[in-house]
């Protein structure tokens, strides 16, 4: 059984309650036991979401260090402007995959550069809560 990660940055424990027209109307809790039942007999899930920088950097490194088999990421706006937590995913070595909700190029032009994406092995966007379930796809068949 892989030991796969999900980290969620920050705004993102208000899934279902900040604007549902962009993220949708689940939560955290239900992407946690939507990605439980589909993926249970396959992975082992560590769920984490934290609205603080160095909190995501210091899980980063705590999952490497516990040498975790794949890392979705949903970095929220540090996504855009974290140098540090780049290097953090960069310094782990750990195959990631970044998740956006929503289509970031059909957003706020700042929003269509991402300064983590080049530290992980691909991008998920515009799929809503299912751009979870493909990143966990993609981990588990590597």
């Amino acid at each position: 059984m892989k030991k796969i990660a999900i980290l969620n940055g920050p705004n993102l424990d208000r899934l279902g309650k900040r604007e549902p027209e962009i993220y949708g109307h689940l939560t955290l809790a239900d992407l946690e036991k939507d990605l439980r039942v589909e993926f249970g007999s396959a992975a082992e899930f560590d769920f984490f979401q934290s609205n603080h920088e160095g909190a995501l950097i210091d899980k980063v490194a705590a999952l490497a260090d516990a040498r975790v088999d794949g890392l979705v990421i949903n970095g929220g706006a540090l996504t855009h402007t974290s140098v540090a937590l780049r290097d953090a995913l960069l310094g782990a070595h750990l195959p990631a995959v970044e998740v956006h909700i929503s289509n970031i190029y059909k957003r706020e032009d700042f929003r269509h550069t991402s300064l983590t994406a080049p530290a992980c092995l691909a991008v998920v966007t515009g799929l809503g809560l299912e751009g979870y379930h493909a990143a966990v796809r993609f981990l588990l068949k590597r």
